[in-house]
């Protein structure tokens, strides 16, 4: 790589990472082309972006900003994986991946200015996704009319019923 074409990668890469929530680093050496083809896969499922990367070019898109924290992660080999809103996507696929390939290691990551160790980002991808919140709190908001409507309606259908088991009195 020329200068200008590093020029251009980290000015791609700060690009990228700008407002990004976190991001998770890994260690991909030992994995087979089948592997990373399979894992690629996954992250486009997840639209989680997984880019390998040179540690001094990541350093110099980093420094300055609040993920320069980042520094001593950046040896060896090097991948980051990011998605644009949802901080938990990238780890929660990782750790699905790490359970039956013990070759990609998770070196850590950065979620919104604190560096996080391996178990960081599992303890991440624990946490419930951007969607599954969403759903939880539309059913809250649903929950509350649904129980509003159930209140209104049981007045009514009680004494449509002390109705018709007073006309079934009268009838015997």
């Amino acid at each position: 790589m020329n200068r200008t074409q590093k020029t251009e990668e980290v000015d791609r890469l700060r690009e990228a990472l700008d407002g990004v929530p976190a991001v998770v680093l890994t260690d991909f050496q030992g994995l087979t082309v089948e592997k990373i083809t399979e894992l690629r896969r996954e992250f486009r499922k997840a639209a989680v972006r997984y880019e390998v990367v040179k540690n001094t070019l990541v350093r110099r898109a980093v420094a300055g900003t609040a993920m320069s924290v980042l520094d001593p992660l950046l040896h060896g080999n090097t991948a980051i994986a990011f998605h644009a809103e949802d901080p938990a996507a990238a780890a929660k696929v990782l750790s699905e991946f790490v359970k039956t390939n013990e070759k990609l290691v998770i070196k850590g990551g950065w979620l919104s200015g604190t560096l996080l160790d391996a178990d960081g980002v599992k303890s991440l991808a624990t946490m419930p996704g951007k969607n599954e919140l969403r759903s939880r709190l539309l059913s809250v908001f649903n929950g509350v009319p649904s129980q509003f409507v159930r209140l209104l309606n049981a007045a009514q259908s009680g004494f449509v019923r002390v109705l018709q088991a007073r006309g079934e009195k009268l009838a015997e």
